[in-house]
């Protein structure tokens, strides 16, 4: 095993929770000193972006046949809609003097890790060069002005992670999280894009290093110490059907050789606990440049959506639920099967930008599900991993399949809530929910194919999980993603013994308890001139 593989494998161990004691984090946390929610670049040129909030026509049921929507022109109103709808604010929640806004992405703790920048090549759009958006503002900062045309103007966009920002308040555990959070990104974009009309492709060939060149995450003064951002991914809008292959070197050409402007604002914490093992893993974790498969997922028949309103409502109206009513009706089976299959990897988004094999499994704890036995079922999500996943669990379970519509087998027959609840750190949205879930990796052999893999395996995590957010607003209920979890403990339950596979993300959906206390404000009715 070579050094950054032994780096991450360690890592992953010391900072599972177990029941005995939780991962190492902040021994104490003090709110006052929550870092700023939204960075911010003094000394760029702003371009504000069009009023927010416009509504589009297709249903949330439409995007499950995306080809049948009609392509908007690339416009700045366009791209402003893409931006909001990816990345920007959702509401905002008040109660009493406090004040927080909530996005269209979700992300734990409601910290936002990820940044998300514009990579324009198209002059009649902006000024060529790269751009970070400002969710708070709704607005551009550009960062560098390109110093000629382009042969296929377009746009891109460009994710990245700020590990600190969830590491004041989770600790060593912090990585994990900003992996999850950077799927979600991903998938939130899928999803945006496809209101328009429009396609995203994941440019999983670039390296890290490229990724911060292009994106000037290189440029090491133009952060506050310890407050750095790490590359993660570029992923290509694509507009129309006929675009053209894309040449990643003039890009980097014209980023070096492009005029760089701005300077990130300090986050205001005072960086009290120093967690040297999360920049550990992110360097033994940084990926090469590449050659990357393109993977095409099979064709599934999908379960209709009933679902009336429109794509743009749903991904507004995400939230993540904070309770549950734990005396609920059941949720129907054609709403569950639906979100089953809406998280196999078959050929519809957000799924039909994902370049590899599916690596990540769910094993679902169902409690309240109109005509299905409370207990435990798994949803192998590839062919493949059927065999092995009942090779490496109990021999105990019942492996019986339980619809011809989808591969979701029944393991057991009981009562699992007080079960699913003690593994999600005794969280009662686990048990007071429809269903929760543990979704469970190949681990070892991505692991020791390439350490950078782990990144990729929770990103795969993270978009099962906005897809679940989506499909629960859809069918008039909610979900919430859970990392924290008992790790070892949820292996024990499932009969898993090495690191074959592993549990990274636990989730779960149903009917939401509002707090009556908190009100509820428009998204930007803080920019006054937007309305």
């Amino acid at each position: 095993m070579n050094e950054p593989t032994e780096t991450v494998i360690n890592y992953h161990k010391r900072t599972k929770h177990r029941l005995e004691r939780y991962a190492k984090g902040p021994e104490v946390i003090d709110w006052e000193d929550q870092p700023e929610p939204f960075r911010r670049f003094s000394g760029c040129g702003i371009i504000r972006l069009p009023m927010p909030g416009a509504e589009l026509e297709p249903l949330f049921a439409d995007l499950d046949n995306p080809e049948i929507i009609l392509a908007k022109p690339l416009n700045i109103a366009t791209t402003g809609l893409l931006l909001e709808l990816a990345f920007g604010l959702s509401a905002w929640k008040q109660f009493g003097p406090s004040r927080w806004a909530l996005r269209c992405n979700p992300s734990s703790g409601n910290l936002h890790p990820t940044e998300a920048y514009l990579i324009n090549t198209d002059t009649t759009l902006l000024e060529p060069g790269v751009y970070h958006y400002v969710s708070h503002d709704h607005s551009l900062e550009q960062r560098c002005q390109f110093p000629h045309k382009y042969t296929d103007p377009g746009i891109l966009i460009g994710l990245s992670s700020i590990h600190w920002r969830e590491a004041w308040k989770y600790g060593e555990r912090a990585y994990r999280y900003c992996q999850h959070d950077l799927g979600h990104a991903l998938g939130a974009l899928r999803y945006a894009a496809a209101t328009l009309g429009w396609s995203v492709e994941l440019l999983a060939e670039c390296s890290d290093n490229d990724t911060a060149n292009l994106l000037g995450l290189n440029r090491s003064g133009d952060f506050q110490a310890l407050e750095h951002e790490s590359p993660d991914i570029i992923c290509r809008i694509k507009t129309h059907a006929d675009s053209r292959s894309l040449d990643t070197r003039e890009l980097l050409e014209s980023a070096q050789a492009g005029s760089w402007s701005g300077k990130a604002d300090i986050l205001r914490a005072y960086h009290l606990y120093k967690w040297v093992i999360i920049d550990g893993v992110s360097n033994a974790a940084t990926k090469p440049r590449t050659e990357e498969p393109n993977w095409q997922a099979d064709q599934r028949q999908t379960v209709k959506s009933t679902c009336l309103k429109t794509a743009t409502t749903i991904i507004r109206q995400r939230r993540s639920a904070q309770q549950f009513n734990g005396k609920m009706s059941p949720i129907t089976i054609t709403d569950f099967y639906r979100m089953l299959v809406a998280v196999l990897p078959v050929s519809k988004l957000p799924f039909d930008m994902w370049r590899w094999p599916p690596k990540i499994h769910l094993f679902i704890f169902v409690h309240r599900v109109e005509g299905l036995t409370p207990g435990l079922y798994a949803l192998p999500r590839s062919n493949d991993a059927l065999e092995q996943l009942q090779a490496a669990t109990l021999a105990d379970f019942d492996w019986h399949k339980v619809s011809d519509s989808v591969p979701l087998y029944h393991l057991y027959s009981g009562d699992c809530k007080q079960i699913a609840k003690t593994l999600s750190c005794h969280q009662p949205i686990a048990s007071d929910s429809a269903f929760s879930l543990a979704m469970v990796a190949e681990f070892n052999s991505a692991i020791e194919a390439a350490p950078w893999l782990y990144r990729r395996l929770f990103w795969e995590c993270g978009l099962i999980g906005q897809v679940l957010y989506l499909e629960a607003e859809a069918a008039g209920i909610r979900g919430t993603g859970i990392g924290c979890y008992f790790d070892d403990s949820v292996h024990e339950i499932l009969g898993i013994r090495d690191g074959k596979f592993q549990s990274l993300y636990h989730f779960t959906v149903g009917e939401p308890l509002e707090d009556k206390r908190l009100e509820t404000l428009p998204a930007y009715g803080h920019l006054p001139d937007y309305y």
